[in-house]
């Protein structure tokens, strides 16, 4: 499993859970915030990406994302579930090695592509469902910047 960073390149896991480790640790005393939020789009195939975002809040962000790329999927529903599914994973993965590393009071929050305008409205329920049930913080459009901007921006 390989990230992206723009500064640093291409990452393992362990790597960017490092860089990460080091952002924070370079500023303690300031707050931070965890978020994890995909996004895709469709072409002859479907490019799913997930961004995991650290905002030193206040003092800026690091951001780094990961690619997947699978079959040309058509539904909006399976989409979006999919998009859900994969920001959930990695939020697991990201909070487990938080935790491991006594950060376990840093909250990941998952920004999920859904919004009470426009089709994905009546998936909203359903996937922050998904999501607070999984134990984490769930946020919509217009305050899912994580998957509409990071994420949305190398989707393209």
């Amino acid at each position: 499993m390989y990230f992206t960073s723009p500064t640093k390149g291409r990452l393992t896991f362990e790597q960017m859970m490092a860089d990460i480790m080091g952002f924070i640790t370079g500023l303690p005393s300031s707050n931070y915030k965890i978020i994890i939020g995909s996004d895709s789009q469709v072409k002859q195939e479907t490019c799913f990406i997930t961004a995991v975002i650290v905002h030193r809040l206040g003092k800026g962000a690091r951001y780094y994302y990961r690619k997947k790329i699978q079959r040309k999927i058509k539904s909006l529903r399976q989409k979006i579930f999919y998009e859900t599914a994969l920001s959930l994973e990695l939020g697991g993965l990201v909070a487990r090695h938080l935790a491991e590393c006594g950060l376990d009071d840093l909250q990941v929050e998952i920004h999920i592509d859904v919004g009470t305008h426009g089709e994905t409205r009546e998936l909203i329920r359903e996937v922050v469902g998904m999501v607070t049930g999984s134990g984490f913080q769930a946020k919509i459009k217009p305050e899912a910047y994580g998957a509409f901007s990071v994420a949305d921006k190398h989707t393209k």
